[in-house]
């Protein structure tokens, strides 16, 4: 009875030691990080994309590379190892199709963040900085401030006589009269003549009703 209470007094000093070698340090950056992310991906990402299957993964993934490194860096781990990690977690893409280039950028945003609040030599502040720079940058990049954003659809054509180079003109116009938008450019991607159809991609600029 006496070695198990030893033993539970030694399992309980051994956690309240790990908490402390931890110190506030951690948690600071912990929750710097975490509330730079929860900005990035709440209030940048899902606006514009719609998309909450992705939080889990992009948290998750935050998450790990936090730990990772910051606990690694506890051990000295050099800054060359430090980035060798980041590039092996930077590489991995799922084997599915539903996952999309931004999606894929994003990812990497959420592991720099990560990388950067474990490892980083400055304080509070300065982190809190670096990481408003990212989300400011990201931010003005997925909004029309700094340029247009233009978009396309793809879509099933039936007058096929429009499709030939001489009457481009007259199929730019009846597809914006159908369409109701301007339109920047068109690219023919496939013809059937069997059908009497062709697979139009429209790119247009988003507008505020998109």
């Amino acid at each position: 009875m006496v070695l198990l209470q030893e033993l539970s007094g030694d399992t309980a000093s051994t956690g309240f030691a790990f908490f402390e070698k931890l110190g506030p340090k951690f948690f600071i950056r912990l929750t710097i990080d975490f509330i730079s992310v929860f900005v990035l991906i709440r209030f940048i990402y899902f606006p514009v994309y719609k998309n909450r299957e992705n939080f889990f993964t992009l948290f998750i993934f935050n998450l790990i590379i936090f730990l990772i490194t910051f606990i690694l860096n506890k051990s000295d781990m050099s800054m060359g190892a430090a980035f060798g990690l980041f590039a092996v977690f930077s590489m991995l893409r799922y084997r599915t199709e539903g996952i999309t280039t931004k999606d894929m950028t994003y990812m990497f945003l959420v592991i720099a963040m990560g990388l950067i609040t474990a490892l980083s030599k400055g304080n509070w502040i300065e982190l809190s900085f670096i990481n408003s720079i990212i989300i400011i940058f990201t931010l003005l990049l997925e909004t029309t401030i700094i340029f247009k954003k233009e978009v396309s659809q793809m879509i099933q054509y039936e007058n096929i006589e429009l499709i030939k180079p001489a009457c481009r003109a007259e199929l730019k116009a009846d597809l914006e009269m159908r369409m109701g938008i301007t339109i920047n450019r068109i690219e023919i991607n496939k013809i059937d003549f069997l059908k009497d159809t062709a697979n139009i991609r429209v790119y247009h600029y988003e507008s505020k009703f998109d």
